[in-house]
């Protein structure tokens, strides 16, 4: 279920520094919450620099280039997890795009488990079953 969004600006950013963020994110979210990788998805969306505006000034004019993140974790991660999580995507941001740490921003939201979908069935109802199947084999 893990799924990050990164919003960055269009401008010098080559196809290896995406790659480097989507294998470096999902990294970070399998070794922080512990998750198959099969589980977790990364999206960029990049954004004309004529579009995005810090501090009152476009990314086109000056502006400095200023990541946004989102992501994504069900209900019960711990803020530790969450912390974790946020602080080594701003690192990893800062490390592969070359921007200053203090432009970077990011946001965590937490869904419940019967609110998510895994193959259109409510993650309350996989994690039930997929507990189940591990006691079994126990």
């Amino acid at each position: 279920m893990p799924i990050v969004k990164f919003h960055l600006v269009d401008r010098d950013i080559c196809d290896e520094q995406i790659e480097q963020i989507v294998e470096q994110a999902t990294a970070i979210y399998a070794d922080v919450l512990d998750s198959p990788i099969d589980r977790i998805r990364v999206f960029i969306e990049l954004h004309a620099p004529n579009l995005c505006g810090v501090g009152g000034k476009l990314v086109s004019r000056g502006g400095p280039n200023a990541p946004f993140f989102e992501f994504i974790v069900l209900k019960g991660r711990t803020v530790a997890q969450r912390q974790a999580i946020a602080a080594r995507f701003t690192d990893m941001l800062v490390s592969v795009l070359h921007v200053n740490k203090s432009d970077v921003r990011g946001n965590c939201f937490t869904v419940e488990a019967e609110n998510w979908c895994i193959a259109g069935e409510l993650a309350s109802e996989v994690r039930k079953a997929e507990i189940e199947a591990r006691a079994a084999n126990q």
